[in-house]
């Protein structure tokens, strides 16, 4: 006898119910295969365990499966030939190198999930920091001293202030390195002097396995700053990495190893001078961390082209596609490049 077209329509309903039913305890039994929709609706009624927490900064799972109850902690690194190898580079979340005067670049090294035992050398603050830095909540800062513009623009920023000059014991001369390239502090230091009582920051970046479309291939990236630092990146399939250099000399640290990076996040941004001039009668430059620029994010040993988005410097800086769709990072650590807008990125495949 031939179904009428009710009952038709109820067979094929009966039949997509049982493939349904079947595809959940497919996914039951191996939830790691089922797509991310389909994981989060199933975390939602139990069917799937929640994943473990990560780092805020990083989107890795979180040291011995808890992410630490501490805010985020920067320190200022300078990268003068002389201050070179540095240490610590290596523990850290995310860095920032920013231009400062006399076409050099100074770091700042922020780390939230793990420790840096030895960092330096430590140098002072520059107005770019406080900019940067707002985007992670109350942070703590460590730096050896700055113009007390600055140090204003610091505490304005709600950063908590564990200078060399209100922190001394936190801070050390190394005596077989010459001054000023011998001042060290650790990342235990500073949060104990500190006294912090603000718990993990908020993330800053997105994060996800896949790369954004469109993207296409790069083995290197060339980030002429200045003679002083003139940045290669390069992309190694064996290590899965960015390995940093200045020119053809790879940037090693105390221990030897390369620093190495999942993300190099560049930001054209727009450079002018600063009322601030140093001892040698250099100017040091204001950054602009408002408004809009262009950006290259390289990840994966592809890169995509877009833009990053920062009304104003209460909020988290954004980075999206020409088309304008989010542009999420690999897990792991990121170096971010403020890259004077003057200075063009050279991308080889």
């Amino acid at each position: 006898m031939s179904l009428t077209r009710r009952g038709k329509m109820a067979a094929g309903a009966s039949t997509v119910a049982v493939l349904a039913l079947g595809a959940v305890g497919y996914f039951a039994i191996f939830p790691n295969r089922a797509p991310a929709f389909v994981q989060d609706a199933m975390s939602k009624v139990g069917l799937a365990e929640p994943p473990p927490p990560s780092c805020p900064l990083t989107g890795q799972p979180a040291p011995h499966g808890q992410v630490p109850d501490r805010p985020a902690l920067a320190i200022k690194v300078e990268n003068l030939p002389d201050a070179r190898p540095q240490a610590g580079l290596d523990r850290a979340d995310v860095v920032y190198e920013e231009p400062v005067e006399g076409g050099i670049t100074r770091f700042i090294v922020v780390y939230q999930c793990h420790d840096g035992g030895r960092v330096g050398p430590v140098r002072s603050g520059r107005t770019t920091d406080p900019k940067v830095l707002v985007q992670f909540g109350r942070p703590v800062m460590g730096y050896a001293g700055a113009q007390a513009s600055v140090v204003r623009a610091i505490d304005r920023a709600g950063v908590i202030d564990m200078n060399y000059d209100i922190a001394v014991s936190a801070y050390t001369r190394d005596d077989s390195r010459p001054a000023p390239h011998n001042l060290y502090t650790s990342s235990r230091s500073l949060w104990k002097a500190a006294k912090a009582r603000e718990g993990a920051p908020a993330p800053v970046f997105s994060y996800d396995p896949e790369v954004a479309r469109p993207s296409r291939k790069a083995r290197t990236v060339h980030l002429p700053f200045s003679s002083y630092s003139d940045v290669y990146w390069t992309w190694s399939r064996t290590q899965a990495a960015w390995l940093r250099s200045h020119g053809t000399v790879p940037h090693v640290l105390e221990d030897g190893t390369q620093v190495r990076a999942a993300n190099v996040v560049v930001m054209q941004v727009q450079v002018s001078s600063g009322p601030i001039v140093d001892a040698a009668g250099n100017h040091s430059p204001e950054v602009e961390l408002t408004g809009s620029g262009k950006a290259y994010v390289f990840r994966d040993g592809r890169m995509v082209i877009g833009r990053w988005e920062r009304e104003t410097l209460k909020d988290v800086t954004t980075f999206v596609t020409k088309a304008g769709a989010q542009i999420a990072l690999a897990p792991g650590v990121t170096w971010v490049e403020l890259l004077p807008s003057t200075i063009r990125v050279q991308a080889d495949r």
